[in-house]
């Protein structure tokens, strides 16, 4: 079995913050930044060069592929933020119709500025995110 690509590093979240372009992204980076250590409590770690997670979990599947994986964050994107709500399963319809405007992935959320959506609800959707993941593998602090 191979391993996750996506891989927690020792990289600094504040500099990699400090790099995102334009400055209007990056202050949202930031804005995101205080967000996600609000609502989970978690200090943010890097994963991979451009993915900023709070928390993490392991999971096993019954394929056999295991590994850890963080357990929610972002990653301020060039055309939009893209929001990790983990992993997916739960349906956040309601929640979603409320935060403002957005796409959806599998376990993304693509926001093109913060003034698009409500902050308030985003908080809300990160905590129903982190208790629905909670029920299918235990969360860890980062």
């Amino acid at each position: 079995m191979s391993e996750n690509k996506t891989q927690a590093t020792g990289a600094e979240v504040g500099d990699f913050l400090d790099t995102v372009e334009p400055e209007r992204k990056r202050d949202e980076a930031r804005r995101l930044d205080a967000i996600f250590r609000e609502v989970t409590g978690f200090a943010p770690v890097m994963w991979g060069p451009s993915i900023v997670g709070y928390g993490r979990y392991h999971y096993v599947y019954k394929s056999g592929r295991k590994g850890d994986f963080l357990a929610t964050g972002f990653s301020p994107r060039k055309a939009a933020h893209s929001i990790y709500i983990m992993p997916g399963y739960a349906d956040f319809g309601e929640i979603l119709g409320r935060l403002g405007k957005h796409k959806i992935g599998k376990s993304c959320l693509y926001v093109n500025k913060l003034a698009d959506i409500d902050e308030d609800v985003l908080r809300e959707l990160i905590r129903a995110g982190l208790a629905d993941l909670a029920t299918h593998w235990p969360v860890e602090p980062t």
